[in-house]
């Protein structure tokens, strides 16, 4: 009888407490994780910022040997993919796709002529505002 009872048990599987044990253990683990995790998409997105200015200073320094200035602040980004009106020697697209927008999903800033150069090309980080701090930082060219 004793024997048939051990069976018995042994075929309904987890008990309550088990379970709930195991619940908590991954609420704690994902609560220790999950702060680092998103850390981490923070500065992937501030990285991928840095990275498409970059690309985009290449092509626009493209633009610049072809046409002889770099687009105005009225023609932007845009004149990457699309010849402006009154330029001459243009030999685009600068850029093999559209101009996305910065990781926040906000559109870069572009001004030309810049005040820190011939050129300024930023996004304002998460926060979509001028200046911040940590994940709201301006990623900017000229830093």
């Amino acid at each position: 009888m004793y024997k048939r009872m051990r069976e018995k048990r042994s075929e309904k599987g987890f008990t309550l407490i088990e379970l709930l044990v195991v619940i908590i253990i991954l609420g704690l683990l994902s609560a220790l994780v999950a702060p680092k995790f998103f850390g981490k998409v923070d500065k992937a997105k501030q990285k991928t910022a840095k990275t498409q200015i970059e690309l985009f200073g290449s092509a626009l320094d493209e633009f610049r040997l072809d046409v002889g200035r770099y687009p105005t602040t009225e023609e932007g980004l845009n004149a990457l993919r699309e010849k402006p009106g009154n330029v001459t020697n243009w030999e685009g697209p600068y850029l093999p796709k559209a101009i996305p927008l910065d990781p926040w999903g906000f559109a870069y800033q572009y001004r030309s002529p810049g005040e820190h150069g011939a050129y300024d090309l930023y996004s304002f980080g998460a926060d979509g505002a001028i200046g911040g701090e940590g994940n709201d930082k301006d990623i900017v060219n000229w830093e």
